[in-house]
């Protein structure tokens, strides 16, 4: 299968909640995958869901604007299209946040080179 994506996922599975009105109606979720520019998500039902929302995810400490690109059973793919909260707030928070980038990016380098031998 081709993956048109932007850029690659990390498999996670962190709770969310997703906003999913201008009154604040909220839903949880599981965050299934996620990257810089779009997530995986699966909701425990199958709710009527708007073609955008606002995906919180609390152990990031991110929330994001997202638009919902396809939508399979209870999972539907989302591609952010901005970050709405402020960023980290203190100067260790932001180089733990970019040295688990980091490592993500080490640990699906090494596997491609694994997979060349």
């Amino acid at each position: 299968m081709l993956d048109r994506r932007q850029s690659p996922r990390d498999k996670v599975l962190y709770g969310g909640v997703a906003e999913i009105n201008e009154r604040g109606s909220t839903v949880d979720c599981v965050v299934r995958n996620v990257s810089e520019t779009g997530a995986c998500v699966e909701f425990n039902q199958a709710a009527k869901l708007p073609e955008e929302m606002r995906l919180t995810i609390p152990r990031k400490g991110r929330s994001f604007l997202a638009r919902m690109i396809w939508r399979q059973a209870d999972r539907v793919g989302l591609a952010f299209r901005t970050m709405v909260t402020d960023p980290p707030t203190s100067d260790l928070e932001e180089r733990l946040r970019i040295s688990q980038i980091k490592q993500r990016q080490l640990k699906r380098r090494i596997k491609e080179l694994i997979g060349q031998d």
